[in-house]
């Protein structure tokens, strides 16, 4: 028997993207192209200037998002996104954006 690619596959993914991506919509534009990948988790601004995500799904989607963060919206300027995998706990459900 064989596992869906969907479930077979999980993982999770801590993620910090650096650079001029606060007050660009970028928070905005990584729940767009998680809802569109059907990724889930969240992303939120941090006090130092970085966006801090985490993302639980298929790793060829998960790892598709990455690429589109590392491009991000149209005002944004990308320096650095770093990666930390993880084990993924398959409970997450929809993707948002904290405050």
């Amino acid at each position: 028997m064989t596992s869906s690619p969907d479930s077979s596959d999980l993982v999770a993914a801590e993620i910090f993207v650096s650079g001029m991506v606060q007050g660009v919509g970028y928070r905005f534009f990584a729940q767009r192209a998680a809802e569109d990948l059907n990724v889930s988790g969240w992303v939120r601004n941090l006090p130092d200037g970085r966006v801090q995500a985490e993302v639980e799904g298929p790793r060829p989607r998960v790892e598709e998002l990455l690429v589109r963060l590392r491009v991000g919206p149209r005002l944004s300027s990308v320096t650095d996104v770093a990666v930390t995998w993880k084990a993924a706990s398959g409970s997450a459900r929809g993707f948002m954006v904290k405050p």
